[in-house]
């Protein structure tokens, strides 16, 4: 398995690793590590699958989402991370900017402008809570979640992130790409919006464009 390796996330046809992925998506995948922990899938307000197929807009209620905790869902045939981010992953992003291929998210396919106003490096409406494709850039496989900040095999200085086993490219909390790696960009940040403190509407940016 390779997150996305496409600059268009929506129209790509769903390789072999990512439907691999897709049959496990029925479950949240928690990081491995403390604090970390699986949550339930939450599927209120979800359409229906061949809805959520066509491109279809899906609501998450993330009212139960912890520090560190992910919710796992699916959008266009993709899945989706919604991520609650601690406070030391906050302060720990600005320092890996030396590290990273796009440390400012210059690349404009991999997220709409509006994540970027208040901090490029967060890449997210709300500084806490991430919300990406989760599919490697390089060939389109998921990433796994590795959290916790401790050395890990493939990073003897790993500050938390996701890495893809298949070959080895490494992402940090922000989804932005390390140096060195077979991924080529950023993982991707689907448009999305909030509707309250607690409700996400994925598929549709605040000005209300699908």
């Amino acid at each position: 398995m390779a997150n996305q390796g496409v600059n268009d996330p929506h129209h790509e046809p769903v390789n072999t690793g990512r439907r691999r992925f897709l049959t496990a998506t029925t479950a949240v995948v928690g990081a491995v590590g403390a604090g970390f922990v699986a949550v339930p899938f939450i599927k209120s307000w979800s359409p229906s699958e061949r809805a959520k197929l066509a491109g279809a807009p899906i609501t998450v209620d993330i009212s139960a989402l912890e520090e560190g905790q992910r919710l796992v869902h699916e959008w266009r045939g993709q899945p989706i991370w919604i991520v609650r981010r601690s406070q030391q992953a906050l302060q720990i992003l600005p320092t890996l900017d030396d590290q990273l291929r796009d440390p400012m998210s210059e690349n404009p396919e991999q997220q709409p402008a509006y994540v970027l106003g208040s901090n490029p490096e967060l890449r997210s409406i709300k500084p806490e809570v991430s919300v990406l494709v989760g599919l490697c850039t390089h060939l389109g496989c998921s990433p796994e979640m590795k959290a916790e900040i401790r050395p890990e095999p493939f990073d003897a200085n790993w500050k938390g992130g996701y890495f893809c086993p298949c070959h080895k490219s490494k992402f940090d909390m922000s989804g932005r790409v390390y140096e060195g790696v077979p991924a080529p960009t950023n993982l991707v940040v689907p448009p999305h919006h909030y509707v309250d403190d607690n409700t996400i509407v994925i598929g549709v940016d605040p000005q209300g464009v699908a």
